[in-house]
């Protein structure tokens, strides 16, 4: 076993991940369920499956593509949506509002009728 390998894959991935999409899902789903640990295990194995998913893509790209052109798309994918991330505020529809309409705030700031924090009825 090349250990160099899976510990630069082991680093790469585990940094790429840290507050990526997938953790917050996870941790919205085990905040929110009774069973962590069958959330733990339903992340873990699609994070398997996608990353399986993705050793066979790559392993089929390079029986066409020279590795290294590979490595240089995706080096300039990487940057491509780094930028368009930066540019469109860093996240939402790149023509989203950074603030909320007044419409929509006035709603949304009142708490729901029977709530906490709703005014008694008299």
């Amino acid at each position: 076993m090349d250990w160099k390998l899976f510990a630069t894959t082991f680093a790469a991935i585990f940094l790429a991940e840290l507050g990526d999409k997938t953790q917050l899902a996870t941790l919205s789903l085990s905040a929110g369920g009774s069973s962590r640990w069958v959330v733990f295990a339903g992340s873990a194995l699609a994070l398997v499956a996608t990353s399986a998913i993705a050793v066979l893509v790559g392993d089929a790209l390079t029986r066409v593509v020279p590795p290294i052109w590979i490595r240089r798309t995706a080096g300039a994918l990487f940057v491509v949506l780094g930028v368009v991330f930066l540019l469109s505020g860093g996240g939402g529809d790149a023509g989203e509002s950074a603030t909320p309409d007044s419409a929509s705030s006035a709603t949304s700031a009142a708490p729901p009728s029977g709530g906490p924090g709703a005014p008694a009825a008299t």
